[in-house]
């Protein structure tokens, strides 16, 4: 209980956070029920990017976004990994207005072989995932900034 209370008493995102929490378990059961596809053609506009410089506004926005995933998702009871955390920041980076671009890429492994990973950036600030280096970019989805 005196965890709760903290998260609500000293937690100046809170309201942030608690979507958080809620669109990553969205997407992780949307996820199990094979509808992936469908929710990353219908993030935003594919085969475009965002531009690579941004305001300070929008920075400041995606930096505190990609904070309160990379913060909720480490400690949820399912799953969030990297499809989840990038699908829940560009829904909250488009809710927000920022301009962003979803990355999916593919690489190799040495021990499980083909590897799948997907990430989100906005101007020069990898919000998500990383900066996909060593991986093949598949696909890009440009999202928020309408």
């Amino acid at each position: 209980m005196g965890r709760i209370y903290r998260f609500f008493r000293y937690n100046r995102h809170r309201s942030l956070a608690v979507k958080v929490y809620l669109y990553s378990a969205w997407y992780r059961a949307l996820i199990l029920a094979g509808r992936s596809r469908a929710l990353i053609l219908s993030a935003g506009v594919r085969g475009e990017e965002s531009p690579d410089e941004e305001s300070a506004d929008a920075y400041k926005k995606a930096a505190v976004i990609g904070y309160e995933i990379n913060r909720i998702c480490g400690h949820t009871l399912w799953k969030s990994l990297c499809l989840v955390q990038a699908l829940t920041a560009a829904k909250l980076l488009r809710q927000a207005k920022v301009p962003a671009t979803m990355y999916l890429g593919v690489g190799q492994d040495e021990k499980e072989g083909m590897i799948a990973h997907a990430w989100v950036r906005c101007g020069r600030l990898f919000v998500t995932g990383g900066d996909g280096e060593n991986l093949a970019v598949v696909d890009k989805i440009r999202v928020g900034g309408e």
